[in-house]
């Protein structure tokens, strides 16, 4: 009679195999990039913000940019912000000379190479 142990050995095996089997299956999503998310934005230097801009979450995704380049659809996800406020935020930023803004879509391959 095999014991609990036994049994949830084996539920753990099945259930981790079936899970790996989904690691190797592409994904269907497209991948487009909205109208303004080919831009992405690196910060140079730390901007001086209002006091009423200085919430957890955009000083958190300044100090990401700080270290990578992030794109708006990221800024708006990651700042809990809203678009309008996301853009008035970049426009601040590209105003003060606080970031680096590169087109990624001279970056993009035209069609998919066939390798």
């Amino acid at each position: 009679m095999p014991t609990v142990f036994d049994s949830l050995c084996q539920w753990t095996r099945k259930t981790t195999t079936s899970f790996a089997e989904l690691r190797f299956v592409p994904s269907q999503r497209e991948e487009s990039p909205a109208a303004g998310d080919t831009l992405i934005y690196r910060l140079k230097h730390w901007p001086d913000l209002p006091s009423a801009t200085k919430t957890a979450g955009v000083l958190r995704s300044l100090s990401v940019m700080s270290h990578r380049p992030v794109n708006r659809h990221w800024i708006l996800n990651q700042s809990k912000l809203a678009p309008r406020q996301v853009d008035r935020l970049l426009q601040r930023l590209i105003e003060d000379g606080a970031v680096e803004v590169i087109d990624s879509a001279h970056y993009r391959p035209d069609a998919p190479s066939a390798a």
